[in-house]
């Protein structure tokens, strides 16, 4: 979902991306399947690791649609692979669910309710940016709202939101989901043609990095 298509509902784009034909086999394609950082984003990862990330947000159809595939691909990554997600705010009305998946990664809670938070939007059409709505699904799954209203307004977590802007700005992001290698190399569902293609791409990516 590029930046100025803002839309909480499933809508016809993601039944378009679900019907583009699977990549061919091979090696990923240099500019019609994945681009190459002109200006390469250092990794935030150990020497020996290589970083897979995938810029999101809660708030985006298309993202919600690629996420259980791309979960499945996540558990079965090598030792040498670190992946991490990082959520993207575009406007102001984004900025809410940026701050709840940081606020639920400072609580533990991140890996039981990041499915949750997405079909909570998607499927049952809950406002989340709302007090009333977030506190429901808090209490739903037993987590102290109060807790989690104070940790989305501290000061750690605007920290957080404003690395996550500026390394959305690093690697020029304008839609999500996107997918990155190693702070090298770039890909989406839309540009590999599907959410098989792109996972297949990312492997194709990883390798590359690997080999240097």
């Amino acid at each position: 979902m590029k930046r100025r298509e803002f839309a909480l509902g499933v809508g016809g784009g993601v039944a378009s991306l679900l019907a583009m034909p699977a990549c061919a086999q091979g090696d990923p394609a240099e500019g019609k399947e994945y681009t190459r950082l002109q200006s390469p984003v250092a990794p935030g990862t150990p020497a020996g690791k290589i970083e897979a990330v995938e810029f999101f947000g809660y708030w985006c159809p298309h993202c919600h649609a690629f996420e259980p595939a791309l979960d499945a691909w996540v558990r079965k990554l090598p030792a040498d692979v670190v992946f991490r997600r990082v959520p993207v705010a575009f406007n102001a009305p984004q900025e809410p669910y940026q701050k709840l998946f940081y606020a639920l990664e400072a609580l533990g809670q991140l890996e039981a309710m990041h499915r949750k938070v997405f079909n909570a939007i998607h499927v049952d059409r809950v406002r989340l940016d709302k007090d009333s709505e977030l506190q429901k699904l808090a209490g739903a799954n037993g987590i102290d709202y109060p807790k989690l209203k104070d940790t989305m307004a501290s000061f750690s977590v605007a920290t957080k939101c404003n690395q996550a802007k500026q390394l959305a700005n690093a690697y020029k992001i304008d839609g999500v989901p996107t997918l990155a290698v190693q702070g090298r190399y770039m890909t989406s569902v839309g540009q590999a043609g599907s959410h098989e293609g792109a996972l297949r791409v990312m492997d194709g990516l990883i390798q590359k990095a690997r080999k240097g």
